[in-house]
């Protein structure tokens, strides 16, 4: 099946790593950040919009597989194979460079019985008929070196995404608010999850994260998601009280709950 949108492949980018005031920063041979860890937090999420990636705690339990497409730093791999310890996670990323920089300069782990790593294509993967079902949850974080616009994407991808998610699931994509090819992905995922997708407030650097639902339509309370929310923050370094927050001021669901 086709993969999706998705630039020609080239060679690997000039991939750069940089130092500033407690944190390494990753770079595809330009300005644009694509990936941080703070020095004395490395197992943290340090960029806002990856901390927004894990919002779906707060609709799925973490026990499960996790695939994340495209790997930057690490951050999401290592902070769910740390911190959440019943969920398995698969990594596909595409250039063994940037899986190597991982390893070397973000300390991304050594693969286990809790970690796969897998370098090939993330529309390819997720597509194989073998994935269908499989996943809890399916992050996509995938971008080049020029960082104006998700480069996987299209109906087929994101339907290939929604075959490949368990019932309930949940696809969380990092899309880029000040492009244009927002509303082009939105209108992607509407109609490939009818309707069901929800959005977190642009970050500052202009990141929107999108959640897209697999499963019988539900109405989550919102004392629910808040009692949810505590929980996360009592174990995890994430404010997830304002996703909820969020997600209330952004809801057009009735006022007894979001409709999922």
């Amino acid at each position: 099946m086709k993969a999706g949108r998705r630039r020609a492949a080239e060679a690997s980018p000039q991939i750069a790593v940089s130092d500033e005031r407690g944190v390494r920063y990753l770079h595809f041979g330009t300005v644009w950040v694509q990936g941080a860890m703070r020095l004395r937090r490395p197992w943290d999420i340090e960029l806002d919009y990856l901390r927004h990636m894990m919002a779906w705690q707060l609709f799925v339990e973490s026990a499960g597989e996790i695939l994340q497409i495209g790997l930057g730093a690490a951050s999401l791999a290592k902070y769910a194979w740390r911190r959440l310890p019943k969920a398995r996670v698969v990594v596909v990323e595409i250039d063994p460079a940037v899986l190597a920089v991982a390893r070397q300069q973000f300390g991304l782990p050594p693969e286990d019985d809790r970690l796969e790593i897998v370098i090939g294509d993330g529309g390819e993967y997720v597509g194989h008929p073998g994935n269908r079902g499989r996943f809890r949850v399916i992050q996509v974080d995938a971008y080049d070196a020029a960082a104006d616009g998700p480069v996987l994407g299209g109906h087929d991808f994101y339907a290939a995404c929604r075959r490949a998610l368990g019932e309930p699931g949940v696809l969380v994509v990092n899309l880029f608010g000040m492009h244009a090819s927002l509303d082009t992905h939105l209108a992607e995922l509407e109609a490939v999850f009818d309707g069901r997708v929800k959005l977190l407030p642009p970050v500052d650097a202009g990141n929107v994260i999108a959640l897209a639902f697999t499963g019988p339509p539900q109405e989550l309370p919102w004392p629910a998601l808040y009692e949810r929310a505590t929980a996360i923050e009592a174990s995890q370094p994430l404010r997830a009280t304002g996703w909820v927050n969020a997600l209330r001021d952004r809801s057009r669901d009735g006022a007894g709950g979001l409709v999922v």
